[in-house]
């Protein structure tokens, strides 16, 4: 022990690292890989999409059509007609829970898990 360091600083600094490793393995995880994506456009349930069948998909939104490339277990914006194109920067969503959204255009695409990592999503 340290001059600086009481018996019961180092109780709590051991007590730390063995609890510290333990509720990151047990709450800190994604909720695994999704099976399904959800397509809304204006805030409506446009479609569900398979994320193991390879497709592209044609999304109709307010401003026109944004694109979707589905497959592998995963999905991405491709293009959308958007001026920053937010969406298409997004890369590609694999973990449920995972949101891509194209907000100009109106249409969003989401990874459904039994078990999301995010129950809400603030920016």
């Amino acid at each position: 022990m340290g001059p600086w360091l009481t018996r019961g600083d180092w109780l709590v600094l051991i007590a730390a690292l063995l609890l510290v490793p333990g509720l990151y393995a047990v709450y800190w995880h994604g909720s695994g890989q999704g099976l399904e994506a959800r397509v809304w456009v204006d805030g409506k349930p446009w479609a569900r999409l398979d994320l193991f069948r390879e497709q592209h998909l044609d999304v109709p939104g307010v401003l026109g059509v944004s694109h979707l490339e589905i497959g592998g277990g995963q999905v991405r914006f491709t293009d959308s007609p958007c001026q920053n194109r937010q969406c298409v920067h997004t890369g590609w969503l694999s973990e449920g829970g995972d949101v891509a959204a194209c907000l100009p255009n109106r249409v969003s695409v989401q990874i459904m898990a039994d078990d999301p990592r995010f129950d809400s999503i603030n920016f």
